[in-house]
């Protein structure tokens, strides 16, 4: 005898209402995400933001001079120019603060108050750094000798400044703009060896 077939009921049972909520809700989150997505994406293209940076545009060595007794004594012109390309939105530097250092020796801190870049925009600051005597150890001593004599000082420049921009109507941005870099200086002439860097965001 053949076995008896099984079929369902007539009668399906239903599927929860609490599921059919469920499914509504992942697709309407997943359609506004998607769409959010798009809008984001739209405004970047349009407003095309460009990072607001840092970076040193010229310096010069004004004076330079080590004594018998090891105290040296410097004097350095440093450009700073704060850059913002973005053409619809301006931006803030805040904390702004510099060391500048030599052998490992901080000669100077350059400092400056808060302030706004306009759009498409910079704003420069010269700073003319006169050092106090600095007494140096032998082998700083060494050092700078052995530099005056190959025409060659490298000065260490280390420090960040808090930016603030708006991206158009995606909301403000806020990071820590860092400069670390070396100046290399022709002390016989104090002319500067430029070198391609700006400051970086963390």
């Amino acid at each position: 005898m053949a076995p008896k077939s099984k079929f369902s009921t007539s009668r399906e049972r239903a599927t929860n209402p609490l599921v059919w909520c469920g499914a509504i809700i992942c697709t309407i989150f997943t359609i506004a995400v998607s769409l959010g997505g798009i809008v984001t994406f739209i405004g970047y293209l349009v407003i095309h933001p460009r990072v607001p940076y840092v970076s040193v545009m010229d310096a010069h060595l004004d004076h330079i001079q080590i004594y018998y007794e090891g105290i040296l004594e410097i004097q350095v012109t440093i450009l700073i120019r704060a850059q913002n390309g973005n053409e619809k939105t301006h931006a803030s530097f805040s904390d702004s603060s510099y060391s500048l250092s030599l052998n490992r020796e901080v000669v100077a801190q350059l400092v400056a108050p808060p302030f706004e870049v306009g759009k498409n925009s910079s704003v420069d600051f010269n700073y003319v750094v006169p050092s106090s005597p600095i007494p140096l150890r032998p082998d700083q001593v060494e050092d700078v000798d052995t530099g005056l004599k190959k025409d060659l000082i490298i000065f260490d420049l280390k420090g960040s400044s808090r930016v603030r921009w708006r991206i158009g109507s995606l909301g403000s941005v806020r990071y820590l703009c860092r400069l670390d870099r070396q100046l290399r200086f022709h002390p016989l002439n104090g002319t500067y060896i430029p070198s391609r860097y700006s400051s970086k965001a963390k």
